[in-house]
């Protein structure tokens, strides 16, 4: 025990006059950190891209079609079934969200 309290003294003694807060501002200045900003502006920028996606607004039901039995196939689908509304298809959930946006597109083109 006394030799952890003298360790412990000893330690104590060299960090007591220790300023964290002018580290931390030299180490500031010596980096640049501008480049940091554009990358945080370019991932929020495609965040805010994926969240005006038609799949993610309307959030459209995805089911699949038997997996079971080799048809690996995903269908999105929003609006009235079977015949109305748009659905997309794909191999996997992401495939068929993002053919349900080309087709939401598509259809809103052939409206206008």
């Amino acid at each position: 025990m006394d030799t952890y309290q003298a360790v412990y003294d000893a330690v104590r003694s060299r960090i007591n006059g220790f300023d964290s807060q002018s580290l931390i501002d030299r180490i500031a200045r010596n980096f640049d950190f501008s480049h940091h900003a554009e990358i945080i502006r370019q991932e929020f920028l495609i965040v805010a891209n994926e969240q005006m996606r038609p799949s993610v607004l309307f959030r459209p039901e995805l089911s699949s079609n038997d997996i079971r039995y080799g048809n690996n196939e995903w269908v999105t689908h929003y609006g009235e079934k079977p015949y109305g509304g748009v659905q997309g298809i794909g191999t996997s959930p992401d495939e068929a969200m993002r053919d349900f946006d080309k087709k939401w597109i598509e259809k809103l083109e052939e409206d206008a």
